[in-house]
Order: structure tokens, then sequence, then C-alpha cells
């Protein structure tokens, strides 16, 4: 589960309304939403410990290793790269959670996926070798 799917299951817990969390934690209704539906998430790091202490939960709860992902994502490339990474994780979970693939097959997805990585890291350190080359 993601950060806005737990958080808007802890606000529907504690019987709270996006108004009054949105006005707990200080930011505005629409920012909450936006939380909430996974559209963003909170850059200031205190939001995340409001959330924590309003509702008797760590941090590390509300953060899933897919948040983190996705966050880091955002931090690197921007709000483009972050979308791309929601889409990516969204669609791998899918895939892996209700898909008809296999285990083997999933397995094979994996690979490839890993595999399209470490490729286009390659691809990448050589392109910025051949240009620190140039500028010396």
């Amino acid at each position: 589960m993601l950060f806005g799917q737990k958080l808007k299951q802890l606000r529907l817990n504690a019987g709270l309304t996006q108004a009054n969390l949105a006005s707990e934690l200080g930011v505005t209704k629409r920012t909450l939403i936006n939380y909430e539906t996974g559209k963003c998430y909170p850059k200031k790091t205190d939001i995340y410990a409001r959330i924590s202490s309003l509702f008797g939960v760590t941090t590390d709860y509300l953060l899933s290793d897919e948040d983190n992902f996705i966050i880091d994502a955002g931090d690197h490339g921007g709000s483009y790269a972050m979308n791309q990474a929601r889409t990516l994780v969204s669609e791998v979970s899918g895939l892996f959670a209700g898909g008809t693939l296999d285990e083997e097959d999933k397995d094979a997805v994996m690979q490839a996926i890993m595999d399209a990585y470490w490729d286009a890291k390659k691809t990448n350190q050589k392109y910025a070798k051949a240009g620190q080359k140039e500028d010396v």
C-alpha cells in the first residue's frame, strides 16, 4: 500500500474529514487530496512527523520502498520522472499481484527489467566518459 492509500485509511479510521486533517497538518485541502490520490508527496519532512504523531504510526510505516523510489525519482528528475516511476511501479505491481503470469515468467520479466537498467547504465557511463574527454 502506498503513502496516499495509507494516509486516507488512517484519516477514515480516525473519523476525520479531509478539511480537518488538512488543517491539522497545516496544508490546504487540495494538497491533502493530492497526497491521498498519490499525485504528490509531502516535500517537508515535518509533515510526515505530524502525520506519524497524529495517528501513532512510524514514518517507516507511512513510506514503503515503492514510495521512496518514487520520491527519489522526483528529486532527481522532476515531476516527469516521478510520474514515470509511479507508472512503472504501478504497472509492474499489478502484473505481479493480479496478472496471469506464472512464477517463471514473473522472474523473466524482473530479469528483463534489471538487464534494461544495467544496459542503460553502461551506455550512460560510456557517454559520460566520452563527454569528459572532449572537455579536457
